[in-house]
């Protein structure tokens, strides 16, 4: 069994599988979580695109952080977009700049417009490759649409793994 049939066919954790809550974003990987204003790009950190946080990964694979669908690819592999089953649409935006690599270290495992479940991997990324070209690789976690919320609340601070609540939605 090759490294991807292994990643695609192992079993999710419990936690991710329970922490499907309504308007809840869960933690797309283990790593350390931080606010918003401290991701190490003006463009995430004043909150241009929405509303979020970031996080500084421990592993290399992108997890589904709730039930929905593929909203967003790109030819560059380094973000994702995903609509909740609530209307909730998340970027995934791995490192910062990191659209300069060109999809090198970057492979997507699902395709736009397909169906996802929590805990379901996404895509993966190689942080050597990130590091090696001179990028944090600080990973943003953004509501988009966060302006058709009452708010976005960070649930986590520091120490995150993959499938705990990290933000949550009000209407």
């Amino acid at each position: 069994m090759g490294f991807f049939d292994k990643l695609l066919h192992s079993k999710v954790p419990e936690s991710v599988a329970v922490q499907n809550a309504p308007l809840t974003v869960c933690a797309p990987f283990s790593g350390t979580a931080m606010k918003m204003e401290d991701i190490p790009d003006p463009v995430f950190s004043q909150g241009v695109l929405g509303t979020g946080c970031g996080i500084d990964p421990a592993e290399e694979i992108v997890y589904a952080p709730f039930n929905g669908t593929v909203s967003q690819t790109t030819d560059t592999l380094h973000a994702i977009g995903v609509t909740s089953e609530d209307g909730i649409e998340l970027l995934i935006h791995v490192g910062m700049d990191t659209v300069e690599m060109a999809g090198k270290g970057f492979k997507c495992l699902v395709k736009k417009d397909q169906a996802v479940t929590a805990g379901q991997p996404l895509m993966t990324f190689t942080l050597s490759d990130i590091q090696s070209a001179g990028h944090p690789p600080v990973t943003a976690v953004v509501v988009t649409n966060a302006d058709d919320f009452a708010g976005v609340e960070l649930l986590a601070d520091g120490r995150v793994e993959h499938g705990a609540p990290l933000l949550r939605v009000t209407k």
